[in-house]
């Protein structure tokens, strides 16, 4: 994943961990726990000098960790993936709060029903974690299967939300 020219980065501390955030032209571009799976370097990225989107995004997934939001009002940037990786993209964020699908399920809704692997590689490259809701996203049999945070996170948020 090649992040745009002039992202700048923050850091915040949640309940699973520390999350690196990345934003260009004031819109959120990453969000992703500091150990998890996919991660892009971020080394030329500038450290944050004031993007409100870094702190809008900070306040809201606070806010969420604490019970009080289930929804991410932010401009967001889905850019850095494929045509096909936005579609899967964009299908997440359709998956409501304290609900699940499974990856067959997602394929389907994008017209793309045979796709159910390509869906998973899609999924895991999310490059928003929580506030695309990848982790909503479960086995056919209802088994918590794949994400790039770890599986523990994925159980944790997917309890946070009353999904399990």
């Amino acid at each position: 994943m090649k992040l745009p020219a002039y992202t700048q980065t923050s850091r915040m501390s949640s309940e699973l961990g520390t999350l690196l955030l990345a934003a260009s032209d004031n819109q959120l571009v990453g969000v992703w726990f500091d150990d998890q799976a996919h991660l892009p370097d971020l080394s030329a990225c500038a450290p944050d000098t004031g993007q409100p989107v870094l702190h809008q995004a900070q306040a809201q997934l606070a806010a969420y960790f604490a019970g009080q939001r289930n929804q991410f009002d932010l401009p967001l940037s889905l850019a850095t993936g494929t045509a096909f990786q936005q579609a899967v993209w964009q299908a997440l964020l359709a998956i409501p709060f304290g609900s699940t699908c499974s990856y067959g399920q997602l394929a389907s809704r994008i017209g793309k029903p045979s796709a159910a692997r390509a869906m998973g590689a899609a999924v895991g490259r999310n490059p928003l974690t929580i506030i695309v809701p990848c982790h909503r996203v479960i086995g056919a049999n209802g088994s918590l299967t794949g994400y790039a945070g770890g599986l523990s996170r994925k159980t944790a948020l997917l309890q946070l939300e009353g999904a399990v």
